[in-house]
């Protein structure tokens, strides 16, 4: 018995030692630009239907559509867009979009040549978010898991 409890407190201290290395990564946190509590600030852009729809036809929504979403493929290939996408339903809530830059007037400047902007037919609230950097892998990930493009 004497021999086993000093094994058994060599065995407890490697475990703990193992199981409390830190996981914290410098190099990660610093590449999705992570304060100290591995969080960052956004824009988050609220997309909300806007008052000109109804000035469209079905076939010109179309075409504006396929703008919007060229103009998203756009910000994201200048990595300022690091999430987007369409809430269900057919509320007055259209979509997101999760900006990585540093002020609202970018994310606006981001968003004027935006089709369905510019037409009417989506108006954008622009809210600062303070939010997990690991957000900033999205895009990487999402890249791996894409079967078909817009």
């Amino acid at each position: 018995m004497n021999k086993i409890l000093p094994i058994f407190f060599l065995l407890f201290l490697i475990s703990f030692h193992v199981f409390s290395q830190e996981k914290y990564d410098p190099e990660l946190a610093k590449k999705y630009k992570a304060d100290d509590y591995g969080m960052k600030k956004y824009v988050i852009a609220f997309l909300k239907r806007g008052p000109d729809v109804a000035n469209y036809s079905e076939e010109e929504r179309a075409e504006i559509q396929q703008g919007h979403m060229n103009h998203i493929g756009k910000m994201v290939e200048k990595e300022k867009l690091v999430l987007a996408g369409p809430f269900f339903g057919d509320g007055e809530l259209r979509g997101i979009f999760v900006f990585d830059v540093e002020s609202i007037e970018e994310a606006q400047q981001l968003t004027v040549e935006d089709p369905a902007i510019k037409a009417g037919v989506l108006i954008m609230d622009l809210k600062e978010w303070y939010g997990s950097a690991a957000v900033m892998a999205i895009p990487e990930i999402h890249e791996k898991i894409q079967k078909v493009d817009f």
